[in-house]
């Protein structure tokens, strides 16, 4: 009977209490979306990289060098020389090393030359291997293995032949037309930049730029002649590569090997740690974290102050309705429960709309969160240090509705 009365009472001032919803609704969906994100986000780039003791490229800023050598955001700022990569990764402390190559794109998404070792050694979340859906490595110089977001979203399948484009933009004016390379293999997906991945051999990038000169293809001058029919009898050693990852064979020379690195004489190169560099980038954006948090809270409150208001504005309003009530035999507790009991309602309407919103959102955004950003937010909010801010919000609307609940006895009761 009570829970129907203030539902009642609720659509008798339907549009007053939509407007209240509305407001509780944005706050709160702020709220969870920024706390949503931020988790799911550190998840994302947590579990992109697994047991990769060193990554190595030329000297710039160690965020720098994590980003766009694991996560396919920002370009490198140099080169480092195959000759460098070859005399560091024969070292005693190396146990293994996984060539990078950056730089082409196919149809938006980037391409990473590299070797077998990277599906041999490479790992992600808990230590997990690359696996295929379906089809193989890659073997010939032209031939490659694709993301699953990739095959899903291009339609791709193994046998299916594709053509790589110069630099990184989704459209491309120099493209490698006379070397396609063959799909051999879909890898299963991962949730991280992998999915997002062409993946081919470090000769297949040096077959494709034969002819080229600062991203020049000269061969359509009519003055170079192309070679690209004759790549089985050239010299495909890379000259330089982007970056690699290394493996040590004891986590004790990891320090001595950085150092190594770092002053390494040849050349100027840095050697980063994965887990201190992403610790640096949390440490950055934990400043902007604790500000968006505040400010949602504080919207928040706002709100159920706003809340407050509105029943105490409608006292006035409905003191006859709350005197009939007194007069048929209803307690003052029974007033009490009913105000209480319409501000829950209005806060459990607000919650269930932002809950479905923030839902709907994130399932509407995720593929283009993965494509532009390589973030795989899972749309699943529920868990319990999500609800916790929900627990603390019907609290609080408990408490602030005992001020109308007050402010309703005082001025029904002589």
């Amino acid at each position: 009977m009570l829970i129907n009365f203030a539902w009642q009472s609720l659509l008798a001032r339907k549009v007053t209490v939509g407007l209240t919803v509305l407001s509780v609704t944005i706050s709160l969906l702020v709220m969870l979306a920024i706390q949503h994100i931020k988790q799911e986000a550190k998840t994302s780039f947590t579990k992109t990289i697994s047991g990769v003791d060193l990554i190595i490229g030329a000297r710039t800023g160690q965020l720098n060098l994590l980003m766009y050598s694991i996560f396919n955001v920002g370009n490198a700022t140099n080169n480092i020389s195959w000759k460098s990569y070859e005399e560091l990764s024969q070292q005693k402390e190396v146990a293994w090393a996984i060539p990078i190559s950056l730089g082409d794109s196919h149809k938006g998404f980037r391409v990473l030359g590299t070797t077998e070792a990277y599906f041999e050694h490479f790992k992600y979340a808990n230590k997990r291997t690359i696996s295929f859906n379906q089809g193989r490595s890659f073997l010939g110089t032209f031939e490659a293995v694709i993301g699953n977001h990739i095959a899903q979203k291009l339609n791709y399948k193994v046998g299916d032949a594709i053509t790589l484009s110069h630099g990184i933009s989704a459209k491309s004016f120099s493209e490698h037309k006379h070397n396609p390379f063959t799909v051999v293999g879909i890898l299963a997906p991962t949730g991280t930049p992998i999915d997002q991945t062409v993946h081919v051999r470090l000769d297949g990038i040096e077959a494709i730029h034969k002819g080229w000169q600062s991203g020049v293809d000269l061969s359509q001058y009519g003055n170079y002649v192309n070679h690209s029919n004759h790549t089985k009898t050239q010299d495909l050693t890379p000259t330089s590569i982007t970056a690699f990852m290394v493996g040590l064979n004891s986590k004790l020379s990891t320090f001595t090997f950085q150092r190594k690195v770092n002053t390494y004489k040849n050349e100027p190169m840095l050697a980063i740690l994965p887990g201190i560099a992403l610790s640096e980038l949390w440490r950055m954006m934990g400043t902007v974290e604790n500000i968006l948090a505040i400010i949602s809270w504080l919207v928040l409150f706002a709100a159920l102050i706003g809340l407050c208001t509105i029943m105490l504005a409608a006292i006035r309003e409905r003191r006859h309705e709350f005197s009939v009530l007194r007069g048929i035999g209803a307690s003052p507790w029974f007033i009490f429960s009913l105000i209480q009991l319409e501000s829950l309602l209005i806060v459990l309407i607000s919650i269930g709309v932002a809950v479905l919103s923030l839902w709907l959102g994130l399932e509407l955004t995720q593929d283009m969160l993965i494509s532009k950003y390589g973030l795989n937010i899972s749309s699943w909010i529920f868990s319990n240090e999500k609800m916790l801010p929900v627990g603390l919000l019907l609290l609080a609307t408990m408490l602030i509705s005992t001020i109308p609940c007050i402010a309703t006895y005082r001025a029904i009761e002589p």
